[in-house]
């Protein structure tokens, strides 16, 4: 933790302000007992929260402005000011000025997660084709949190009380999936899975599931050869360094029987195949979690939401739940670095 006398510093990029990003943040914010558990920091603008909180009408959202770099208000929600023009903001519709100003939130932050100031970021809901930019030219948070703090690679986790399913291929087109589906590939993703389940959320020995690509996961051959070819091998490779995994399972009934139940965690291998049934299972609560980085970086598992934005219709429920895991990962994170410094005093 940056400074271990205060509550988590939980920096809060404000997404597109034409979507429902500040709307679940205002009424995330708006209960004052978050504030035991962190000191909040949004980027943002005040005109554009301000903007918000009378269209809601909710009077119990405050915040403080930071004037100076990192002069933080503890026990207050705190606004750092990302950009000065006036933009103006049309709930439900996109544009090039809300884009602009979504990755200048998330820019500053960066700034912040990397110099230290703060401890963890929260993602509100971007529109990928907006923000592009000559500085943002990626498909999503994910691939830019994973460039930015110079990752090899990381995992899109997603996760609730009910079940965490993580994918080998994120972002990509359905059509490409089975080309960039290699044995390495599988082992990399299922090594940051179970390295997150045991340094993230303190499971000391993970059990985790694989899925098969094909229907009946290729039904030993006959419906595709992915399974025997590349998935099982894996599997194989993975349980011979004394891991828990278990598969291939054909994702229709592994999901449909409550086999998901049995698993720590559950490695999909397209990005639907995983999303599909969490968002079924676990849509309200659900959190987006990047796996694999140096920094913690959490978000709600829904987007934009263009058509409800500005009505006060938005559930804040998962942006909550991404708030609370992240303030949860930071506290696993630093106990285990506590742990082993006082182990490497002894």
């Amino acid at each position: 933790m940056s400074d271990k006398t205060q509550k988590p510093k939980i920096g809060i990029t404000i997404g597109d302000i034409n979507g429902i990003g500040p709307e679940v943040i205002i009424k995330t914010l708006a209960d004052n007992r978050v504030l035991s558990h962190c000191t909040p920091i949004i980027y943002a603008s005040t005109k554009t929260l301000s903007f918000y909180r009378k269209l809601m009408e909710i009077e119990e959202f405050n915040y403080s402005q930071v004037k100076s770099d990192n002069q933080f208000y503890y026990k207050k929600v705190n606004v750092v000011n990302c950009w000065e023009d006036i933009i103006e903001i049309t709930p439900g519709i996109p544009t090039s000025e809300s884009g602009n100003a979504a990755y200048l939130s998330i820019k500053k932050a960066t700034e912040d997660l990397r110099a230290n100031n703060i401890d963890a970021v929260v993602t509100a809901p971007i529109d990928k084709k907006n923000i592009q930019n000559e500085e943002f030219e990626f498909k999503g948070h994910t691939e830019y949190f994973t460039e930015k703090f110079d990752a090899k690679e990381s995992l899109m986790l997603l996760t609730s009380d009910k079940v965490r399913v993580g994918v080998v291929t994120g972002h990509i087109p359905l059509k490409e999936i089975s080309s960039h589906l290699t044995k390495e590939l599988i082992i990399n993703k299922s090594t940051l899975l179970i390295n997150s389940l045991k340094n993230d959320f303190g499971i000391s020995k993970p059990k985790i599931a694989l899925l098969g690509l094909n229907p009946h996961a290729g039904e030993n051959g006959l419906l595709g050869s992915e399974e025997t070819e590349i998935i099982i091998p894996a599997i194989d490779e993975l349980k011979n360094k004394g891991n828990l995994v278990f598969g291939p399972f054909p994702a229709d009934g592994f999901f449909g029987t409550g086999d998901y139940k049995k698993y720590d965690g559950v490695l999909a291998m397209y990005h639907d195949q995983g999303l599909i049934p969490f968002k079924t299972l676990a849509f309200d609560t659900g959190v987006n979690f990047t796996a694999g980085l140096s920094v913690v970086r959490t978000s709600p598992d829904h987007g934009t939401a263009y058509s409800i934005a500005g009505k006060n219709l938005a559930d804040e429920t998962s942006f909550r739940a991404a708030l609370y895991q992240a303030i949860d990962i930071v506290k696993i994170r630093t106990e285990k670095q506590e742990m082993a410094a006082t182990s490497m005093k002894k």
